[in-house]
C-alpha cells in the first residue's frame, strides 16, 4: 500500500500562522494579525465613552481640576481637553493619531477617532483605530451660578457727573462699545447722575478704571468692604468699589476761569465756551479765537463750573454779521483757533421781535452765520450768575450773549439721519423725560464735529434712503464713507450661520 502524503508549499519569506495556518509575513509572535487581535486588546483599560461638562451661559468647557476654558467646536484645544480626559490610560500607549469624527452641534455629542500602538507578545508592536465617545453634560460654572445667585460681584465702578446734561456720558458709551471694554462686566446700571460696572473681580475693575482716566478728565477714589474671613487659612473676602468723577463739564457750556488760570493760559479771557471734552477740555475765547486745553489735573487744582444751565439756551436771529480779520493780540497770547473765524455780530431774540432790542458780542461762528440765520446762545445780561469768579469780574468784561451753536430744524435732520448708534445692554431706573432730547443733541454733535465723530463707530441705518450729505439748509451730514456696515450673524435650526 502506498501512502501518498500531500505537501504544502510554502511562499519564500512567508510562514504558517500558529494558529489558523495562514501564510504571513515572519512577526516575533509567528501570528496573524487578526489571531493576534483576538487575543490581545491594546485599547483595554481605554474608556469608551466619557462625559465633559459645558457651560451653557458662557459657552465654556470645564478643564480639571477647577478651570473653565472657552473652545470652538474640532478646535485644536478642545482636542486637547478631550485627550485630558483619558490622559492616564493612554499614558499605557504610544499615542499615533487623534481626530474628531463630524457629529451634529446640538447632539450634545464629541467623537474623537484614537490610532494607538502598543508591544505585546515578544516584543511585536500593535496598532489599533477606535473611537471614543464623549457626552457634553450641561454645569453651570462658578461665576454663573453666582450671577444668577445675584451675589456676583467683587468689584463696582461708579462713574458720576455733576452736571445736568449727559452728552459726555454718550460719549464716553460709543468709546467703551469701540474698544470692548463692556466685556467683562456682569452688569450695567444707569441711574440718574452716573453709571455702575460691575465685575467679577478687581483686576477687572481696575483696568476700566485706567480706561476712564485716559478717555475723560477723571479722579477717583477706592474702597474696600471686608465681607468674610477664614482665620485658618488667612483668606479674606473683600467687596471693591471705586468711585470715579468726571469734571462737571460738558460741551457747549460757557464758564468762567478763575483770574489766575486765564492768566496761565495765554492772559485768554476768563469767560469761555467749552466746545469739546475727550481726555481734556477744550475752551475756545469767542472774543479772541484763543484756545486752551485743560486736563484734569489743572481743573481739580483750579476748579470752575458751567455758568448756564443748557435749558437755559435761546434763539436768537443773526441781524448783521461781519468778519474781524486784523485782531491785536496782548503779548503772551496763546494758540489761535484756525477751524473758527472770528465775527462781530448783532442779534435778536426771536421771542422779543415785536421789540427794538438788539444785543452786540463777538462769536467764534463767523464763518457759519449769515443775516437772517439762527443762532442758539446764552443771555449772560438778563441772567443771574451766581459764580465766585463772575463777582469778582468788571462789569464790561462780561459780555451781554455768548452765541453757541448754528440752529436747524430739528425735525428734518431726524428725518434725512440715516446712520445710529449701538448701546451698551443696561439697567434703567429713574430716567428723566428730556433724556431723548439729550440724546439728539448729542447726535447733532457728532454731525458738526468731526473731531469727536472719529472715534465713534457711526453704523448705516438701511432703512433711511441715502440723500446727499448736506440738506437744503445746509445742515452739517455724515458722509458715507464714515459709517460701518451693521452685521447681524443668527443661527438656523440646523447650527448653520446666516448673515
Amino acid at each position: 500500500m502506498e501512502y501518498m502524503t500531500e505537501s504544502v508549499t510554502c511562499t519564500p519569506g512567508h510562514i504558517l500562522c500558529c494558529d489558523c495556518g495562514v501564510p504571513i509575513s515572519p512577526n516575533p509572535a509567528n501570528i496573524c494579525v487578526a489571531c493576534l487581535r483576538s487575543k490581545v486588546d491594546i485599547s483595554q483599560g481605554i474608556p469608551k465613552q466619557v462625559s465633559i461638562s459645558f457651560c451653557k451661559q458662557c459657552q465654556r468647557y470645564f478643564q480639571p481640576p477647577g478651570t473653565w476654558i472657552q473652545c470652538a467646536l474640532e478646535s485644536r484645544e478642545l482636542l486637547a481637553l478631550c485627550l485630558k480626559k483619558i490622559k492616564a490610560p493612554l499614558s499605557k500607549v504610544r499615542l499615533v493619531d487623534a481626530s474628531f469624527v463630524w457629529t451634529e452641534p446640538h447632539s450634545k455629542r464629541l467623537k474623537v477617532k484614537l490610532t494607538i500602538q502598543k508591544e505585546v507578545m515578544n516584543g511585536a508592536i500593535l496598532q489599533q483605530v477606535f473611537v471614543v465617545d464623549y457626552v457634553v453634560q450641561p454645569q453651570m460654572c462658578g461665576d454663573c451660578h453666582r450671577v444668577e445667585a445675584k451675589d456676583f460681584w467683587k468689584a463696582v465702578v461708579q462713574v458720576r457727573q455733576k452736571t445736568l446734561h449727559k452728552k459726555t456720558f454718550y460719549y464716553l458709551e460709543q468709546l467703551i462699545l469701540k474698544y470692548g471694554m463692556h466685556q467683562n462686566t456682569l452688569r450695567i446700571k444707569e441711574i440718574h447722575d452716573g453709571l455702575d460696572f460691575y465685575y467679577s473681580s478687581k483686576q477687572h475693575a481696575q483696568k476700566m478704571v485706567e480706561f476712564l482716566q485716559c478717555t475723560v478728565p477723571t479722579r477717583y477714589k477706592a474702597s474696600q468692604r471686608l465681607i468674610s474671613q477664614d482665620i485658618h487659612s488667612n483668606t479674606y473676602n473683600y467687596k471693591s468699589t471705586f468711585s470715579v468723577e468726571i469734571v462737571p463739564i460738558c460741551k457747549d457750556n460757557v464758564v468762567c476761569l478763575s483770574s489766575k488760570l486765564a492768566q496761565s493760559l495765554g492772559n485768554m479771557n476768563q469767560i469761555c465756551v467749552c466746545i469739546r471734552v475727550t481726555s481734556v477740555i477744550h475752551l475756545i475765547d469767542p472774543n479772541t479765537l484763543q484756545v486752551a486745553d485743560i486736563d484734569g489735573n489743572t481743573f481739580w487744582s483750579h476748579p470752575f463750573n458751567s455758568l448756564c444751565h443748557p435749558r437755559q439756551l435761546e434763539e436768537f436771529i443773526v441781524m448783521d454779521c461781519s468778519i474781524v480779520r486784523d485782531l491785536k493780540r496782548s503779548a503772551g497770547a496763546g494758540m489761535i483757533s484756525k477751524k473758527h473765524t472770528l465775527g462781530e455780530v448783532w442779534v435778536q431774540k426771536t421771542s422779543e421781535m415785536n421789540t427794538d432790542k438788539q444785543y452786540f458780542c463777538r462769536t467764534h461762528l463767523g464763518h457759519l452765520l449769515n443775516p437772517g440765520d439762527l443762532v442758539l446762545g446764552f443771555d449772560l445780561a438778563n441772567c443771574n450768575l451766581n459764580d465766585e469768579h463772575v463777582n469778582k469780574m468788571k462789569s464790561d468784561r462780561i459780555p451781554d450773549v455768548v452765541l453757541i451753536k448754528k440752529s436747524y430744524d430739528r425735525t428734518k435732520r431726524q428725518r434725512r439721519r440715516n446712520w445710529k448708534l449701538k448701546e451698551l445692554a443696561k439697567e434703567r431706573e429713574n430716567m428723566d423725560a428730556d433724556n431723548e432730547r439729550q440724546y439728539q443733541d448729542f447726535l447733532e454733535d457728532l454731525e458738526e464735529d468731526e473731531a469727536i465723530r472719529k472715534n465713534v463707530n457711526i453704523y448705516r441705518d438701511s432703512t433711511i434712503p441715502v440723500e446727499s450729505d448736506t440738506d437744503d439748509e445746509g445742515a452739517p451730514r455724515i458722509s458715507l464713507a464714515e459709517m460701518l456696515e451693521d452685521l447681524h450673524i443668527s443661527q438656523d435650526a440646523t447650527g448653520e450661520e446666516e448673515c
